[in-house]
């Protein structure tokens, strides 16, 4: 039983930081930087693991515009 509440607190830590560095790489893919290379910059930023979505969220996200 041990085992199971483990691997259920394990889960409930790392879903949420799993599912924000999906929408960090999601929104940089539909947003515009300026240039091919700041994209990428953001797009490798918010692509590590547990800690990208977050500086992404704090720094990235006001600079891109959505493109239409």
């Amino acid at each position: 039983m041990a085992e199971l509440q483990t691997i259920l607190i394990f889960l409930a830590l790392c879903v949420p930081f799993v599912i924000g560095t999906i929408w960090a790489v999601v929104d940089v893919a539909q947003k515009d930087f300026g240039s091919p290379g700041a994209k990428a910059a953001w797009w490798v930023i918010a692509s590590i693991p547990f800690v990208g979505f977050l500086v992404y969220l704090l720094v990235g996200f006001r600079r891109g515009r959505r493109s239409g």
